[in-house]
């Protein structure tokens, strides 16, 4: 998962610079924000001067997606206030993926927080890294702000193997989709989480069945 983020932090440096932003504006972002799918938002927004208003507002609208990991994500399994501290700020996509799956059930402390650590570092380095070199990469090559989707496309057919013989949960999180896509488009992200989350607590109830990694 790591070395998965060097070309998705490479690509992400590579944009900064050709954006005219200075190199250091990437392994600063890619460190203290820490959140991949934003950053690249964010990006955009910086260079063409968008208001903090909307800065934010987008920001809460990526990101709120956190809430939802947080209900399986392994924090009472992490020790000490600044570990959890830390576990919490570096929760992302891929390290909820990692964890919050049964096999990292018997995981300790210390090898969560090691993880996320060293996918932080993974970022971070490697957007620096992309930021320097981002003069080298020709200005009509197209295709480096597809890295992320291509990441979160990873991740979904590699939950859809984990849960083969759990049909009915891919389906509700695809009729979520496409119920928020044609009913609030401009709100999909959020909404489409909600209508699974709700879909998944509407089914535990009436079967009394969890999905093995949701």
């Amino acid at each position: 998962m790591g070395l998965g983020f060097v070309p998705l932090g490479l690509a992400f440096g590579a944009l900064v610079t050709q954006a005219g932003l200075e190199w250091w504006w990437a392994g600063l972002s890619a460190a203290l924000i820490y959140r991949g799918s934003f950053e690249f938002l964010l990006n955009g927004m910086v260079t063409a001067a968008a208001p903090l208003a909307a800065i934010a507002g987008t920001a809460f609208m990526v990101n709120v997606r956190h809430v939802f990991y947080a209900l399986s994500f392994p924090l009472h399994r992490v020790t000490g206030r600044l570990g959890k501290a830390y576990g919490t700020f570096a929760l992302s996509d891929e390290a909820y993926t990692l964890t919050a799956g049964n096999e990292a059930r018997t995981w300790s402390s210390r090898r969560i927080l090691w993880l996320q650590l060293f996918m932080h570092v993974y970022w971070a380095g490697s957007a620096t890294a992309g930021a320097l070199l981002g003069s080298l990469v020709p200005g009509g090559v197209t295709g480096l702000d597809f890295a992320l989707t291509a990441l979160f496309t990873v991740l979904a057919l590699d939950a859809l193997n984990v849960l083969r013989g759990d049909l009915p949960t891919p389906v509700l999180a695809l009729l979520s989709a496409v119920a928020v896509r044609l009913l609030f488009p401009d709100q999909m992200l959020l909404a489409a989480f909600a209508l699974f989350t709700a879909g998944l607590l509407a089914r535990h109830f009436t079967t009394g069945r969890w999905p093995g990694r949701a």
